[in-house]
């Protein structure tokens, strides 16, 4: 056979179009591969057929549209390895289907042949058309198989990944001995993201203080997501070493003019930090919306906001003032980054939920008696359902809570 492309038919239910590549040793066509595949079953798939003498020309003529390659076990190779051609092929087609050719006196050859990577093996003097053409077809559907099964095990070993990586970059709460309650929900914005550019975290300090951090990264991207766990690490280690309000802030900001890819790259911030009997707290804004407090008996509403600084990045020498904020005996505190109130209020085209709509949701969850994680997913999905679809900006909203049933 020479290398020229002809055609066969291959019964099955797949009535694609396949390619078959056959590479064999055969200057005089003996094998009549062609002829076989005329004399099966002419009601299946059609078959084309090249052909290659030698590794060389097969590598020629593999090509994307190649769906089963048939290798001559007899083929000359180097060395002593009479399966070095065949290895040959499974090296340059590692998405195609591949069939080995051998003498039936060459039985464990052929067995060898299908333990190093062939999807099946024939022997010479038993093909028949119908067998051949079977074989094709078989082969494509077990590669076929057997991709979907190595997509599935990645896609395992992926999430199992992910699961790890979240555990380690999303802050475990460090609470102890505190009576506050705490909740959390994160949601990037990027498809199959892991994260995005928000980031936040609580701790309580050895004097009893509760400190809470909320922050948004500008953009989307894997960078910005990096810098925000950035953020988040060095916010935590600089509460720790005694660092609050402006001081904070400022060491904060080199920190984000170190770590960042671009000078455009700035984020925003809210800190808060709560005194240890839970009845008043020091909160600064560096470009950040206010958080909402609810006080038992009375409406949610926004915290002060006027004297907030600029978003971290923006201002060399900027300063962020520590405000003071009377909670009362039992509250919840709702700390939130833009994405919740970015959505739409009533599907695409209609205009945004705003600080002033969330504040009626969360009112309206809260009469409903919904607390902690089921406030914060309720609100989250409301969100979500009132833009009229997926939001396209990553949303971290945390809640605080200390008791109601204290004075």
């Amino acid at each position: 056979m020479d290398a020229t492309a002809m055609t066969g038919t291959v019964t099955g239910t797949d009535r694609t179009d396949l390619t078959l590549l056959v590479v064999e040793d055969d200057p005089a066509g003996v094998l009549g591969v062609p002829e076989l595949l005329d004399a099966a079953d002419a009601a299946g798939t059609r078959v084309r057929i090249r052909t290659a003498r030698n590794l060389t020309e097969a590598e020629r003529l593999l090509t994307d549209d190649v769906h089963c390659v048939l290798v001559d076990l007899s083929l000359p190779g180097p060395g002593d390895d009479p399966l070095a051609p065949l290895r040959h092929i499974l090296r340059l087609a590692p998405r195609h289907a591949v069939l080995a050719l051998a003498a039936s006196a060459d039985a464990e050859l052929a067995a060898e042949a299908v333990r190093v990577g062939a999807q099946d093996h024939l022997f010479r003097e038993e093909l028949d058309g119908r067998l051949l053409s079977r074989a094709i077809r078989y082969a494509v559907e077990r590669k076929r198989a057997d991709a979907v099964q190595v997509k599935l095990a990645e896609s395992r070993l992926r999430a199992q990944e992910n699961a790890r990586l979240e555990r380690g970059l999303l802050p475990t709460p460090l609470l102890e001995g505190s009576d506050l309650r705490f909740a959390a929900h994160y949601r990037p914005g990027r498809s199959r993201a892991l994260l995005g550019g928000d980031f936040y975290d609580t701790v309580r300090t050895p004097d009893g203080t509760v400190h809470a951090m909320i922050g948004d990264v500008c953009g989307h991207g894997p960078d910005e997501a990096a810098l925000g766990v950035e953020l988040r690490i060095a916010w935590r280690a600089l509460t720790f070493a005694g660092l609050c309000g402006d001081e904070l802030l400022s060491t904060m900001q080199q920190v984000l003019e170190h770590e960042r890819e671009s000078d455009e790259i700035f984020a925003t911030l809210c800190t808060v930090d709560i005194a240890p009997d839970g009845r008043r707290a020091g909160m600064c804004l560096a470009g950040h919306p206010s958080p909402l407090i609810a006080r038992q008996g009375r409406a949610a509403r926004l915290l002060p906001y006027e004297d907030g600084g600029p978003a971290l990045g923006l201002l060399p020498r900027a300063r962020w003032p520590r405000r003071q904020v009377e909670l009362g005996g039992a509250w919840s505190l709702l700390m939130y980054t833009d994405g919740l109130i970015e959505g739409r209020s009533a599907g695409p085209g209609s205009p945004r939920l705003g600080q002033d709509g969330m504040v009626g949701m969360i009112n309206r969850q809260l009469a409903s008696g919904l607390r902690g994680e089921e406030l914060l997913e309720a609100a989250v999905t409301e969100v979500r359902s009132l833009n009229g679809g997926e939001l396209t900006d990553d949303v971290a909203v945390l809640a605080l809570e200390r008791d109601r049933t204290r004075g």
